[in-house]
Parts: structure tokens; C-alpha cells; sequence
């Protein structure tokens, strides 16, 4: 590249003529000047990714690496500018006379316009391999997440329509009508609540923990309606994590998980505890009373929280059992 620059430059005349050692020493230093200029650049992209995105900040990252890797050409050339004079004799011309200062100066600068073109060469190549990955990755990312909340909607979906759930709920709420319309009206009321609930959030990525609370309550009336006192909940949530997001329907999963594989009586009532940690995490808590009679479980609501969690985050959930309890902590994103 210097040699397309200037090809009549009096370096190129005396090149050869040199003694073998001093071209190998030259073509090694060459060599070495191009390898720091390259990783120079490669590590301040690399650095450049921890501290501004280009996804939010273009401008201002483009502009930050651009002065940074000239910076580092400057750098290195006064290193190198202040070794060489000790590896190498200056060139001559044909003439054995010393090159003239203005000479020098030009081939000096034309060294550190080389190194400068290198460097954003090398700095283009590495901006454009990372949006590409970036954009690849977004691209998996995205497809991914699709599939995980139509899984969760799905979900949703087979609660709406299973016979079970529903037949409990309206055998619930004929008997409520009979004995007192006013409850029979509320217990409807909530019913529906939780249905309007499942079509509008179930294909969103997230919600605020408060949203997930205030499902909750019409989802909490319906338990306590149909188990009465086999079921109890405490819910102790920090005010400040309130504004804090995580996965739609995470809570209503985890306490159907809860009330799928436990006893509920009166006598030893289940225990189902909400709480937020002083880490900025939710736990979700239940004692374990076993049923007589396992039914088989799919796992099918535990996965989909974990798999939702590694694509919108590097934190997952940690689940924790024994024979008294079983408890799910739930990392909680900032808004």
C-alpha cells in the first residue's frame, strides 16, 4: 500500500540493495507494525462492545472507535518511530546523499496515512463481522421467542378450553348462585377477568410484576372459592420491584403447578407464599403435601418459564426442593 502510494519513493530504489539481514529485519518489523495496528483495532471494537451498543448509539460509537484506533496508530507509530532509527541505517540516494528533511517528512507522513487507512480498513471489517452476527443472532433470537410465546399462548389456550377447569369453575359458580348471588356475580366477574386476562397478554414478551399481581387476585378468588380455607397465600412484594418486568403468566403457572401436585384441606392447608428478595428476585413458595395419587406431569409450564428466561436474559430461574417445600426464584428485569 505505501509502495501504490509513492512507487518512485527513494525507499523503494535502495530496498534490495541492503544486506539480507536488514531486509528480513524490515519485513519482520513491517510485518509486527501491521499485527499491533490490526489487534489494536480488533481490541478496541471488542472493548467498545462492554461500554457503548450500536443498537442505541451509532453515532456516538462509531465516532468513539474511529478516534480511538487513530489514536492507537499515533501510538504505535511514535514507538515504532523511536526504535527504528536504532534497527535500521537511514536510506541514501543514488547519489549517497542523506534524504532532505521535507523528503522525510513526506514519507513520514505518508507511513502514517498508510497505518490510519489500515486501521479503518481492519476497523470496517470488524464493525461489519459484528452486525452481521448481531443481526444473525437477533434473527435466531427472535424466531425462538416466537415459538416460546405461542407455546405460552397455547397454554393459555388448552386452559381456557379444558373441560376440567371449566367444569369446576362453573359447577363452582351454580352453587354460588344458589346459596348467594352476590358472590355468584363476583366469582363470574373474576371468571371472565382471567379469560380477558389470557387473550391480551399471552403473546407479549413481558409484563410489570404489578400486572402479574393484579391477574392474580381474580385467579387467587376462584382458588379460595373452590378450596376455601386448603388454600392460603402470602404476598409480600417490595413497592419498588412493582414497576419491574418479567414473562406474562409466570405467577398464574407456577401457582396451577402448586395446586396440580399438592393436597388441599382445611386441617393442613397449603401454603403458597409470594415474596420479593432483597437481590431484586421473586420467589414463588409452596409447602409440599403430595398427593396419594401422583399424576404425571409434562413439565410443560416449568420449561416454558426456563426457556422464555434464556432467551430474554443470561439469568434463569433456580428451582429448590425438599420434603417440606418447593420454591422458584425468578429473576426480575428493570424497566
Amino acid at each position: 500500500m505505501v509502495y501504490l502510494i509513492d512507487p518512485f519513493s527513494i525507499y523503494w530504489k535502495t530496498f534490495l540493495l541492503r544486506p539480507t539481514e536488514q531486509i528480513m529485519l524490515d519485513f519482520m518489523t513491517s510485518l509486527l507494525f501491521c499485527f499491533m495496528i490490526s489487534e489494536s483495532s480488533m481490541h478496541i471494537g471488542t472493548w467498545l462492545n462492554t461500554k457503548i451498543s450500536w443498537t442505541h448509539r451509532p453515532g456516538a460509537r462509531f465516532a468513539t472507535e474511529a478516534v480511538l484506533n487513530v489514536s492507537a496508530v499515533l501510538l504505535i507509530n511514535q514507538v515504532f518511530g523511536l526504535i527504528c532509527p536504532y534497527l535500521f541505517s537511514a536510506p541514501d540516494t543514488a547519489d549517497n546523499n542523506p534524504l532532505t528533511l521535507e523528503a522525510e517528512t513526506r514519507e513520514t507522513m505518508q507511513w502514517i496515512l498508510v497505518s490510519m487507512v489500515l486501521s479503518l480498513m481492519i476497523m470496517g471489517i470488524h464493525i461489519g463481522n459484528y452486525l452481521v452476527e448481531n443481526w444473525k443472532n437477533e434473527a435466531i433470537r427472535s424466531a425462538e421467542l416466537s415459538q416460546v410465546a405461542m407455546e405460552a399462548e397455547l397454554q393459555s389456550l388448552k386452559l381456557q378450553i379444558d373441560p376440567h377447569f371449566v367444569f369446576n369453575n362453573l359447577s363452582v359458580l351454580s352453587e354460588l348462585i344458589l346459596e348467594d348471588q352476590h358472590v355468584g356475580y363476583e366469582y363470574a366477574e373474576n371468571f371472565s377477568r382471567i379469560y380477558r386476562y389470557l387473550l391480551v397478554n399471552a403473546k407479549k414478551d413481558m409484563l410489570t410484576l404489578d400486572e402479574e399481581l393484579k391477574f392474580l387476585e381474580p385467579y387467587r378468588f376462584l382458588i379460595q372459592q373452590r378450596f376455601g380455607e386448603g388454600v392460603q397465600f402470602s404476598i409480600q412484594i417490595d413497592p419498588r420491584y412493582r414497576s419491574y418486568n418479567l414473562p406474562p403468566l409466570t405467577l398464574q403457572l407456577l401457582v396451577e403447578n402448586a395446586l396440580k401436585h399438592n393436597q388441599t384441606n382445611k386441617k393442613n392447608p397449603l401454603q403458597i407464599s409470594i415474596f420479593t428478595t432483597d437481590a431484586g428476585q421473586l420467589q414463588v413458595e409452596n409447602s409440599r403435601l403430595p398427593l396419594s395419587k401422583v399424576i404425571p406431569s409434562s413439565g410443560i409450564g416449568i420449561k416454558n418459564i426456563n426457556r422464555r428466561y434464556k432467551l430474554l436474559s443470561k439469568h434463569t430461574p433456580h428451582i429448590y426442593q425438599d420434603e417440606h417445600i418447593y420454591t422458584v426464584t425468578l429473576p426480575l428485569f428493570k424497566p
